[in-house]
């Protein structure tokens, strides 16, 4: 945990990085912006991506990032929504860092959305609808990083960003894809049990099927919130602050 001041909040996503600033409470203090990911963008495109992005932003104190793959205190593992191989244990919170002179908290993007959407309250499952199927697990408002679903068999045939990323979507169309996530909705009650569920993402909007009363639609602007609540977490469960480097 730090102390108050504004936060960079950005989502870096397959198709768009997205980026605002938030005070400490997750209140916006400027407009949403966005810039197109680079095709099979490199560490060294990331970056310089996100240059773009917050050049003539106002000021701010720290920077949250979301990032879709697998990070442990800042560190990716795995990024294979970004389609380049060279996302292999790349210190992307510490390159962030330097590159902005701030610090960083880098985590999953679907855990960043997470933490900006739930109610605080039990067991909540925060899902994301895009390039790929994100998911975050969070008891009482506390992040348990790592729920890689996205990857794990849903068919024999598919895991779950083949059945339903966006991909998925414009072969199948949109009824079909609406049964497949029918399919995928009804597996996530039995598995988890959730008090409540929320979905997000790009595709969020292509729901046509009727869902219970537990379950909410939340948008990437509500959920990029989370840059300010990852700042209350404590440097524990593979999340951890980097500093730039004297």
């Amino acid at each position: 945990m730090t102390s108050p001041g504004h936060i960079l909040a950005i989502d870096v996503g397959g198709s768009h990085i997205k980026g605002t600033i938030l005070n400490d409470q997750g209140e916006w203090q400027m407009d949403y912006k966005r810039v197109p990911t680079p095709k099979d963008a490199k560490p060294a495109d990331v970056l310089a991506t996100i240059s773009t992005l917050v050049k003539d932003m106002p000021a701010y104190d720290k920077i949250s990032v979301g990032f879709p793959g697998y990070v442990r205190n800042g560190i990716v593992y795995t990024a294979p929504n970004l389609g380049n191989p060279n996302w292999k244990n790349i210190d992307l919170g510490q390159q962030i860092a330097d590159l902005l002179n701030k610090p960083v908290r880098l985590v999953n993007d679907a855990d960043q959305l997470g933490l900006g959407v739930v109610s605080g309250k039990g067991y909540e499952l925060a899902v994301t609808l895009g390039t790929g199927f994100g998911t975050a697990l969070l008891i009482d408002g506390y992040l348990l990083p790592h729920l890689e679903l996205a990857h794990h068999p849903v068919t024999r045939e598919h895991d779950y960003d083949e059945y339903i990323g966006n991909k998925a979507l414009e072969k199948e169309g949109k009824e079909k894809w609406n049964k497949r996530m029918e399919r995928v909705l009804g597996i996530l009650k039995t598995v988890f049990n959730y008090d409540r569920l929320y979905i997000g993402g790009g595709s969020a909007d292509e729901l046509t099927i009727p869902l219970d009363d537990n379950i909410h639609i939340f948008t990437n602007k509500d959920g990029i919130k989370g840059g300010a609540r990852l700042w209350d977490m404590e440097d524990r469960y593979h999340i951890s602050t980097n500093y730039p480097k004297k």
